[in-house]
């Protein structure tokens, strides 16, 4: 090769390695942890419009930075966040007026909480070889590995695929899939029971009442308290979470009022990072409150065994102050 070769091939080598530079010094700033702009935000409407551009920007770097794994990770907490909050919300506002619209949001919202569960594995496969498969074909094994580093994934794998198994009532395979949902969960308590203030706890207020094990209300009272503890009552999701997964089911309707009261009492001034996981809250208590009817039986009806109240959907992937995307 004359040196004119020599040259043009170094430079674009050299060309590469900056543009591989450059993809990797904007992914990690999208994948920081946490989002003031957004977290401080007290307009719903207004994040949600950007969320999804962010989004795909992201899945646009993860396929040019095949090794950053948080990205994956900030990939995961956003698709969560946005199935949840802006999709899966607004489809069960309109389930009285508009049923067709109502199952088409939570096919949506069921398909984007699958795609954040698979960015979580990518990630989590980068950093444990064979646990994508090894997740579904042996839970234990595959979760014996993993670390207290690896609790952000845990934790997100967890709360995107919990969150799809309860919109998957149609779909036999996925609901097959609870117990090693509930192993990724449970695995980021026994590691870190303390992460990121509460939230593990918070999750499990909603996780533990749907397993097929006796005493999971009790489980998630407990979870509750530690929830509430751990994030010194700043935060009004862990109100809402356990009047949808507790209080509904037992028909508790002054517990049901109660804690979501308690939820609109918090003030989303007070901790500016939670600003907008408590405006997603109490927006939910609010419309909760205004649909109290609907999850429980008067008491003409109580006897009435063809009268069951609707089951309140159980939360899971709330933005918080260090996960928003």
């Amino acid at each position: 090769m004359n040196r004119t070769g020599i040259l043009i091939a170094a430079l674009a080598l050299q060309a590469g390695c900056v543009r591989k530079m450059a993809v990797n010094a904007v992914a990690d700033a999208l994948s920081a942890d946490g989002s003031s702009s957004f977290a401080r935000d007290d307009d719903l409407e207004l994040v949600g419009d950007a969320v999804p551009f962010a989004l795909k920007t992201m899945e646009s770097l993860a396929e040019q930075a095949p090794r950053h794994d948080g990205l994956r990770l900030a990939l995961a907490k956003g698709f969560t966040q946005y199935a949840v909050v802006w999709v899966q919300f607004p489809a069960e506002r309109v389930k009285d007026t508009d049923y067709a619209a109502y199952e088409a949001g939570i096919d949506r919202a069921r398909r984007l909480l699958l795609r954040a569960r698979g960015w979580a594995l990518a990630g989590m496969e980068l950093r444990h070889p064979g646990f994508a498969d090894g997740i579904f074909t042996d839970p234990d094994a595959a979760l014996a590995a993993t670390t207290a580093d690896d609790v952000p994934f845990l934790y997100w794998l967890g709360a995107s695929w919990m969150a799809a198994i309860s919109d998957a009532v149609s779909d036999p395979e996925l609901l097959g899939q609870l117990p090693a949902a509930s192993a990724v969960v449970h695995r980021a308590l026994d590691l870190d029971p303390d992460w990121n203030r509460g939230a593990i706890h918070e999750l499990l207020i909603s996780v533990e009442p749907a397993l097929p094990l006796p005493g999971g209300r009790d489980r998630a009272r407990e979870h509750f308290e530690q929830a509430v503890a751990l994030s010194g009552g700043t935060l009004a999701s862990p109100y809402v979470s356990l009047a949808t997964a507790v209080a509904v089911p037992e028909q508790d309707r002054e517990g049901f009022v109660k804690l979501l009261e308690q939820a609109l009492a918090v003030d989303p001034d007070a901790s500016p990072d939670d600003r907008l996981a408590n405006t997603y809250a109490r927006e939910r208590a609010r419309f909760l409150l205004d649909h109290v009817d609907d999850y429980f039986l008067s008491a003409d009806d109580a006897d009435d065994p063809a009268l069951q109240p609707l089951p309140a959907p159980p939360e899971a992937g709330e933005p918080t102050q260090e996960e928003t995307p």
